[in-house]
């Protein structure tokens, strides 16, 4: 079974405009939900391997949330800082790993869930999360949409 589970990373923070994009930290609700949804998503029993996440720092917090609670090391990647969805699904595929998880940003992230749930989601408010399987034991012979898929959000 090949696993892909993307998640947006938790609500940041804007109350410093001197910050660049990349350097925005969370908000207290993205530091509230991060640590909650991880726990939630590893309850859920889903098997990560590796985990990617994009260099900003609201993204690397909250990937560093999930690597805590799944024991896994996160791996960031520069290109995946506002990366399309076609990207996203790139890394994972290239990593030749069967469960990844990536975090990353707006739209990238709703629109490579959009096309791997056949668009029934819409949209991935921060920090959500959606798994999306299919059924057999190579990324070269996933299709889309996934065979099937779960989504969660901290609301």
């Amino acid at each position: 079974m090949i696993t892909l589970t993307l998640v947006r990373h938790a609500k940041s923070d804007w109350s410093n405009p001197q910050l660049s994009d990349h350097d925005r930290p969370l908000n207290l609700r993205g530091e509230r939900n991060a640590p909650i949804m991880a726990e939630r998503f590893a309850s859920s029993d889903i098997e990560v391997q590796r985990i990617f996440s994009s260099t900003a720092v609201r993204a690397r917090t909250t990937a560093e949330a999930f690597g805590t609670e799944l024991g896994v090391t996160v791996e960031l990647d520069e290109d995946l800082y506002h990366a399309s969805a076609r990207r996203l699904l790139a890394t994972a595929v290239a990593v030749e790993t069967r469960s990844v998880l990536l975090v990353a940003h707006n739209p990238g992230i709703s629109d490579l869930a959009y096309e791997l749930s056949d668009g029934q989601i819409t949209h991935m408010p921060t920090c959500a999360t959606a798994t999306f399987t299919w059924q057999c034991e190579s990324w070269e012979e996933t299709t889309l949409p996934a065979d099937s898929w779960s989504y969660d959000t901290p609301r």
